[in-house]
């Protein structure tokens, strides 16, 4: 579980640096707090999976398969942090307990509580 919660991480952080610029695994680093040489064999591995590639100046690209899963990772986070801030948890908790959930959920009951919230928002 805990490599597929560190690569989920990755492609998360990799997902939400890249909306702003282009990404490289010194960015992913300094944002996480992690060594450079931890980051570069996360790279590796992730390069190996087919969820990222390099382009010419060293910097990193989602694959498809990468996107989707790094898109499908932040929409849970997104979702589950509002729901909880919304039940009275506080933001840097939520934001905490939307990380460790993300990673366990199911995707049928993601839908379920998506479902659900769906009927709060239109009314």
């Amino acid at each position: 579980m805990e490599k597929y919660k560190s690569t989920e991480d990755y492609l998360e952080r990799i997902y939400m640096l890249s909306k702003t610029s282009k990404v490289r695994s010194i960015d992913i680093a300094t944002d996480m707090g992690f060594t450079k040489a931890s980051v570069s064999i996360a790279m590796k591995k992730l390069r190996e999976n087919g969820y990222i590639t390099f382009d010419g100046n060293n910097y990193i690209e989602l694959t498809e398969s990468g996107k989707a899963l790094a898109t499908k990772i932040y929409e849970k986070h997104v979702i589950i942090s509002q729901a909880l801030m919304n039940l009275g948890v506080p933001e840097s908790i939520a934001l905490e307990d939307a990380c460790m959930i993300e990673h366990v959920l199911s995707d049928t009951s993601f839908e379920a509580i998506k479902k659900h919230l769906s009927k709060y928002k239109k009314n």
